[in-house]
C-alpha cells in the first residue's frame, strides 16, 4: 500500500468520523428542542390536573404534586349544574359543526366547479370579512338577534338557536376557502367522466366528489366544534339564563365572584370538560391528518 493510498484512506475515515460526530450533535440538539417543546406544551395541562386535586383551591399556594390529593374539587363541581353546562356546550357545538359543514361543503363545490358573474369578488369579500376580529361585530350581532327574536323566538337573544346561527356565520368564511382549495385539487376529469355517463351536477357532487372530500369536511367540522365548544365571549353576551349556560360560562362563575378561591373546582371542571374534545381528536385523528395534507397536493 502506497503512502498516497494510506493518506486517502485516512482522510475518508476522518471524514466519516466527522460526519458521524455532526450527526450525533444534530441529533442531540433535536432531542433537546423536542424536550423543551414537550415540557412547554404539557406543563399547563399537568398544572391544571394537579390543581384539580389540590386541597388548597388556590393557585398561589399550589404545588405540582398536591399533598394530600383530594377529590373535593370534583365533588364541588359535580354538585352544580355541570352536566347541564356540558350538554349545552356539546349540543351547540355539534349542531353548529354539522350545519356549518354541510353548508360549507355545498358552497365550496359551487365556488370551485361553477362560474358566474361576481364569483371572484364574492370570494374576496368572504376573505376580507374574516380579517376583522369577531369582537368588532358584537354590537351588530346583538342587535340582529334582538330583531330576529321578535319574529322567530328560538333564534333570538338568550337562545341556543341564536348562538348556533352566529357560530355558523362566523365559521363559514375560513372553511369555504379551506374546502374550496380541496375541491380545486380534484381533477375535473372526474366531473367530465360523470357527465359523459349522463350524471347530473348533484349526482356528480354526491356520488363522485363527496367521497373524496369527506376528510376535509370532517376536518372543518372538528375545527368548528373545538372553536365553539371552548368559546366564552359570545355566550357571555348572548346568554343570560343560568339554565342555558355553556360549560365556559358555568366554569366562569367559580372564579368570577370569588377570585382565587374556587380555582380547584374550576380546574376540575376544565379537566372533565376537555374529555369530549380529547376523545373526538383521538377517534378522528386520521381524518384530521389526511384532510389537512391531501388537499395540499395538486393532482
Amino acid at each position: 500500500m502506497t503512502a498516497a493510498t494510506t493518506t486517502k484512506t485516512s482522510s475518508l475515515s476522518a471524514l466519516r468520523q466527522s460526519q458521524k460526530a455532526r450527526y450525533r450533535i444534530t441529533l442531540v440538539f433535536k432531542y433537546i428542542i423536542a424536550a423543551i417543546v414537550l415540557i412547554y406544551s404539557l406543563f399547563p395541562i399537568i398544572w391544571t390536573i394537579s390543581a384539580s386535586f389540590s386541597p388548597t383551591g388556590s393557585i398561589s399556594g399550589q404545588s405540582l404534586i398536591p399533598s394530600p390529593p383530594t377529590l373535593r374539587n370534583y365533588e364541588r363541581i359535580l354538585a352544580q349544574d355541570f352536566w347541564l353546562w356540558m350538554w349545552n356546550s356539546f349540543k351547540i357545538s355539534s349542531i353548529s359543526a354539522l350545519l356549518a359543514g354541510l353548508i360549507t361543503l355545498m358552497a365550496a363545490y359551487a365556488f370551485s366547479r361553477f362560474r358566474w358573474a361576481g364569483r371572484s369578488q364574492l370570494l374576496l369579500v368572504i376573505l376580507l370579512i374574516q380579517v376583522f376580529p369577531a369582537i368588532l361585530a358584537m354590537v351588530a350581532l346583538f342587535a340582529i338577534l334582538q330583531q330576529i327574536g321578535n319574529y322567530i323566538p328560538f333564534l333570538g337573544l338568550n337562545t341556543h338557536g341564536g348562538l348556533i346561527l352566529i357560530y355558523m356565520g362566523g365559521t363559514l368564511g375560513v372553511n369555504v376557502w379551506l374546502m374550496k382549495g380541496f375541491f380545486d385539487s380534484i381533477p375535473r376529469d372526474i366531473d367530465e367522466s360523470g357527465k359523459v355517463d349522463g350524471a347530473s351536477d348533484w349526482q356528480i357532487f354526491w356520488r363522485l366528489l363527496f367521497p373524496l372530500v369527506r376528510p376535509i369536511m370532517v376536518v372543518s367540522m372538528i375545527l368548528t366544534f373545538f372553536g365553539t365548544y371552548s368559546d366564552y365571549l359570545m355566550p357571555r353576551i348572548m346568554i343570560t339564563t343560568a339554565s342555558k349556560f355553556t360549560l365556559m360560562l358555568g366554569l366562569q362563575t367559580f372564579i368570577g365572584a370569588n377570585y382565587a378561591q374556587e380555582w380547584g373546582a374550576f380546574a376540575a371542571g376544565a379537566v372533565m370538560g376537555a374529555i369530549p374534545m380529547v376523545t373526538i381528536y383521538l377517534l378522528l385523528q386520521d381524518y384530521i391528518v389526511g384532510g389537512l395534507t391531501a388537499g395540499a397536493v395538486k393532482g
